[in-house]
């Protein structure tokens, strides 16, 4: 489901206003909070989808990746997962259900938290996703609602994962380049968020089904600001344009071109850059907004941590829009 029928869906709902909750669906942010104590918040979040690579243990670990990711998206950390399991009873065999959830159990692991249980069902699609829930304190939260104009915008990871995706699907994936493509997809955003707390940082999103744009475009309306996105600044993962070229081309970044038509000023943006800028990430980095005293101590502290990341644009006026530079 595209971002526009997501909201269409929910117009109608009401909400229950509650001073616990501290983050709730309103700004479209990364997962829900809710404030237990003046020191401590529940994080919830759930994602799932069907595999992305051929690979049982892989696709098990990247479901589980991309979905502790919303957790570190806020400043949180994860302390529990209840896996969501849909299986095609009869026309795969166990071993297939034991890998999947082998990998998500180990990238868990690897997240500090820990696998209690989960829900599966027979369907025709295979699926797998977790629910999340983890901890943060209420005053060190990140949000999309909190970039400020002048801030600097960095961001953790390559885009490009939907195309190459697609592109391996097509059986016309370079080894190397699906090799690249796991292993951003298998990388938690666990070091890059933990330096964001350390920097005491405010504002972050992880990049994923909306794609940088739409993501950057939620920063914009939440945050009342503009984000001005040097094109030329984002990394792109090897391939990933040459998979465009060669004609991969994903349902899901028609929808968020059409999603993001009236959020984003494209400037002299080819085709491909459109494509790249929309294209849906499984487990993408996370793009951060913090002021631009702090930007280069916040390079530093990533580099030192071992996590690549790029200076890729900024804020300014203009409220709620994407302009491309």
């Amino acid at each position: 489901m595209g971002p526009a029928d997501l909201s269409a869906a929910l117009a109608p709902l009401p909400q229950r206003a509650d001073p616990r909750i501290l983050v709730g669906r309103e700004t479209f942010d990364d997962a829900g909070v809710y404030r237990l104590t003046d020191e401590l918040a529940l994080v919830q979040t759930v994602d799932f989808f069907a595999p992305i690579v051929d690979d049982p243990y892989d696709f098990g670990r990247v479901a589980a990746a991309n979905a502790l990711s919303d957790v570190y998206a806020m400043g949180g950390t994860p302390l529990t997962a209840l896996s969501v399991l849909a299986f095609p009873t009869g026309k795969l065999p166990l071993s297939v259900m034991t890998e999947i959830v082998r990998g998500g159990q180990d990238t868990v692991h690897a997240a500090g938290a820990h696998l209690i249980g989960g829900h599966t069902v027979t369907d025709d699609e295979l699926k797998f996703g977790l629910s999340i829930t983890g901890s943060v304190h209420p005053d060190r939260i990140l949000t999309n609602a909190n970039a400020r104009v002048g801030d600097h915008l960095v961001l953790t990871k390559g885009i490009g994962t939907g195309l190459l995706a697609t592109q391996g699907k097509r059986e016309r994936l370079a080894p190397e380049h699906a090799e690249e493509l796991i292993a951003t997809m298998t990388t938690l955003n666990r070091v890059a968020a933990e330096a964001a707390q350390a920097l005491e940082l405010r504002c972050a999103t992880d990049v994923t089904g909306f794609g940088l744009v739409g993501h950057a475009s939620h920063i914009a309306r939440a945050s009342q600001v503009q984000l001005r996105i040097d094109a030329h600044a984002v990394p792109v993962l090897p391939g990933a344009r040459g998979a465009w070229r060669d004609g991969a081309r994903t349902g899901g970044a028609e929808r968020n071109l059409a999603y993001v038509a009236p959020l984003v000023d494209w400037g002299d943006a080819d085709d491909e850059t459109r494509a790249l800028f929309t294209d849906p990430q499984t487990s993408g980095g996370l793009l951060a907004a913090l002021p631009e005293a702090e930007a280069e101590a916040a390079l530093a502290a990533l580099a030192e941590a071992g996590v690549p990341a790029w200076l890729v644009g900024h804020t300014g006026g203009a409220p709620g829009r994407v302009r491309l530079l």
